[in-house]
């Protein structure tokens, strides 16, 4: 049951991963603390590189489209969270099963059973609850007796109030890295976690360097490598995928659970978007989560 342990372990850090990413994003611009910390990340790697060669070149180019996926999934990522409140992109990050069961249906020809359709169901309401709280209010309610508790209110409406672009942002990053899960799927099949952690993170490195160029964007390399929060991101990155591959390849392992158990990291956001962001409405955001984790759970009976 060890495997057990390890998803759990993973789910935590994920959900310390996006807390790490907004505290890095308050220091430095986004293209750069994502450069720097995947670089950082691949050099934590780089001993693991006498276990990485020989792979035949499709597995080269499958890694490489993962690693563009990723890519985009990332930038996508710490735009939404930079924008948005990391309690509500907990929640919108669990949509990513959502769109893992639709790839899985389209791409694998995996069948939908009862359960499956309405676990999709609870986990489509859930997220439509985020849009639709009940008891909202607005300017109109202002009253004369209770005027200044309303600009107060409206004030804390307004911290919470997300760009449909940046929620649109939120998805695509779920969407890409639904995309990436499948890719390891076929992966993990044929190579060994070590050769795909070293490749994927070399590639990663070589696209925002890319980016950089292409884009002319000027990086504060040192002033970056003083924001330690991109240290603390870099470790947390490679320690969640060892951890989530050494899970993988342990017998017993079963991807349906691991799905549900990761599911732990959206709590993480939550409780820190109220603790250390001071956030509100933390009961029903996690009101919200538990409809779709019970869709999540539904999904996998």
């Amino acid at each position: 049951m060890m495997w057990i342990w390890l998803v759990l372990l993973y789910g935590v850090i994920k959900g310390i991963r996006e807390i790490v990413k907004k505290k890095a994003l308050e220091k430095n611009a986004t293209i750069e603390v994502l450069f720097l910390y995947t670089l950082l990340a691949f050099v934590m790697v780089l001993p693991d590189a006498k276990h990485a060669m020989g792979l035949e070149p499709k597995y080269y180019f499958l890694i490489g489209l993962k690693s563009f996926v990723i890519f985009l999934a990332w930038i996508f990522s710490f735009m939404a969270i930079k924008k948005m409140p990391i309690s509500l992109y907990g929640v919108l990050d669990l949509s990513r099963v959502l769109f893992a069961t639709l790839l899985g249906v389209i791409v694998l020809q995996e069948a939908l059973g009862v359960f499956q359709v309405i676990g999709l169901i609870f986990v489509s309401a859930g997220l439509l609850l985020l849009k639709y709280r009940p008891g909202k209010r607005t300017g109109k309610n202002v009253s004369a007796g209770q005027g200044g508790q309303d600009v107060l209110y409206q004030k804390e409406e307004e911290k919470e109030r997300v760009d449909v672009k940046v929620v649109l942002m939120a998805f695509a990053s779920c969407l890409f890295n639904a995309v990436s899960g499948l890719l390891d799927k076929v992966l993990m099949k044929d190579i060994n976690s070590s050769q795909l952690q070293f490749w994927y993170l070399l590639f990663l490195v070589c696209f925002y360097l890319l980016f950089i160029l292409a884009a002319r964007v000027k990086i504060a390399f040192f002033q970056v490598l003083k924001n330690y929060w991109v240290w603390i991101l870099s470790l947390l990155i490679v320690v969640a995928d060892r951890v989530l591959f050494l899970a993988n390849g342990m017998d017993g392992s079963r991807v349906t659970v691991m799905t549900l158990l990761k599911q732990v990291g959206c709590v993480v956001t939550i409780l820190a978007g109220r603790f250390l962001f001071h956030e509100k409405n933390t009961g029903y955001k996690l009101f919200c989560a538990a409809v779709i984790i019970a869709g999540i759970v539904i999904g996998v009976m």
